[in-house]
């Protein structure tokens, strides 16, 4: 049933509260200034009335019409929706933390200085970087930031023919909107047979236009670049750079550093690796990650710690400048900190052994009723085609994935990466027990032998949501975005 908008729930003179009798004398404020005419409100808002209970209830039943990673399995591929733990929340609360701005005296702030200070030396040892920024609020904005540092290198250098960016077939969306954002053309790498890059075709490619190679490992399949030694050999070879998308770093963590693969720059998702919380339009934190050849373009102010305590400095003359309004989303770097602080170097690495475990159990698991191109044996997230059942009962990758939502589960990130046709990328991350895994892989399995023996069922899900399945293409076309 559809959920009434507070509006329509509103009776006149009804009140969630009520203020105490005014007590100022009478034209106490006639001494105020007024509003321009133009500007001032002619008839009253039209703002709900409705009871305290009323509201409490209204929001609370919303609530439970959200899917999320407390409320069960997100095992979305490629977004690493992992558990968010309350310890995190509960010190993102404390005074300590909020009662600041960003602009206060600095004798005034040195704990949260020393917290960004401590993150970033934290997060250039998981990534074998040499430094790094905090200002990016998101993973593409992270991804615009270091390829606006690889742009400024090369400029220093004076070497301004450099303005393509390679990337591969599999690579995430926002790679080449970034890239083009930074004013580069783009050119994509061919994957190969085992779904990893095609060295022939990377090579083709490589001339003295190339800037920079973009790529994650394990890449966007959820495989590991078995060359990856290769592949940053060669791109240097051409006096490019390499580039690291961290969305997979949870792969790897503890394991392997972006900086022992070659990777000159490297940015991280905070609400993906660790462990703070992630959609719902943000906030977010990507913070970029450079070997010692960038170091001197990161935006400005970096933070030093000095005989006298923590300290901006501003006058590096190769700095891109800021690139975010102040120093970056601070209470989601201290989430993550804390989680590195609670889990350390071998809690870490455990996280990532998890998830890849998981990732290659479910695979397992699945492998006898579902097509797993690049085969069953991955790292933490697997992708599995449809192509089959759509051909033989007309059911495709979104006709599964509505009725998992049936089934109370959010459904796995669909058609993408777009060389695998009706595409489910699976991520269980290493948040979920065995347990909550068979739990899921057996809803999958009646799902497939539903589809099998009642295909027009599987048509109509989701039949448990507010208002059942959507045209999503008059949605993309007609936004509905008033009420």
């Amino acid at each position: 049933m559809r959920e009434p908008l507070l509006i329509e729930k509103s009776k006149e003179g009804r009140k969630a509260f009520c203020f105490p009798p005014l007590d100022l004398p009478r034209g106490f404020d006639q001494a105020l200034p007024s509003l321009p005419e133009s500007i001032s409100r002619q008839k009253k808002a039209r703002l709900p009335q409705v009871s305290e209970l009323d509201v409490v209830r209204h929001f609370t039943r919303l609530a439970r019409d959200v899917h999320g990673v407390d409320s069960g399995m997100y095992p979305l591929g490629s977004c690493t929706m992992k558990y968010n733990p309350k310890l995190s929340e509960h010190i993102a609360k404390m005074d300590a933390f909020t009662k600041i701005h960003p602009l206060q005296e600095v004798s005034t702030t040195q704990g949260c200085l020393s917290v960004m200070y401590n993150l970033l030396e934290d997060l250039a040892s998981i990534t074998g970087m040499s430094w790094g920024t905090l200002q990016p609020c998101a993973g593409a904005h992270g991804e615009y930031t270091g390829l606006k540092l690889i742009r400024s290198y090369f400029e220093k250098q004076g070497d301004t023919k450099r303005d393509t960016i390679l990337i591969p077939v599999s690579a995430h969306g926002t790679n080449p909107a970034s890239a083009m954002v930074n004013g580069f053309k783009v050119m994509t790498v061919a994957s190969d047979e085992k779904g990893q890059v095609d060295i022939a075709d990377l090579t083709s490619k490589l001339n003295d236009s190339v800037a920079g190679f973009m790529l994650t490992n394990p890449n966007t399949l959820g495989i590991f670049e078995e060359k990856i030694l290769e592949i940053t050999s060669l791109v240097h070879n051409c006096g490019a750079l390499m580039y690291y998308d961290g969305a997979n770093l949870n792969a790897i963590m503890g394991v392997v550093t972006p900086g022992e693969m070659g990777f000159d720059v490297v940015h991280l998702n905070l609400h993906k690796t660790f462990a703070t919380p992630h959609g719902g339009g943000g906030p977010g934190s990507g913070p970029v990650m450079v070997n010692d050849l960038l170091r001197p373009y990161l935006p400005k102010p970096d933070i030093q710690l000095t005989d006298s305590g923590y300290v901006y400095v501003w006058d590096e003359e190769d700095s891109i400048g800021k690139v975010s309004m102040f120093w970056g989303n601070f209470l989601v770097m201290l989430r993550a900190y804390v989680y590195i602080l609670r889990m350390g170097s071998e809690g870490l690495r455990a996280a990532s052994t998890h998830a890849v475990l998981n990732a290659n159990y479910m695979a397992s698991k699945l492998s006898d009723v579902c097509d797993i191109p690049y085969g069953k044996r991955c790292m933490h997230e697997f992708v599995i085609s449809l192509e089959k059942l759509k051909k033989e009962k007309g059911i495709t990758a979104q006709d599964v994935a509505k009725a998992l939502i049936d089934e109370g589960y959010h459904p796995p990130t669909m058609y993408f990466p777009s060389l695998v046709p009706e595409a489910l990328m699976i991520e269980p991350t290493e948040s979920e027990s065995v347990e909550t895994l068979d739990e899921f892989i057996e809803t999958f399995r009646a799902i497939l032998k539903k589809a099998e023996e009642d295909p027009a069922y599987l048509k109509g899900a989701p039949y448990t949501t507010p208002v059942g399945r959507l045209d999503e293409v008059r949605a993309v076309k007609e936004p509905d975005l008033r009420y």
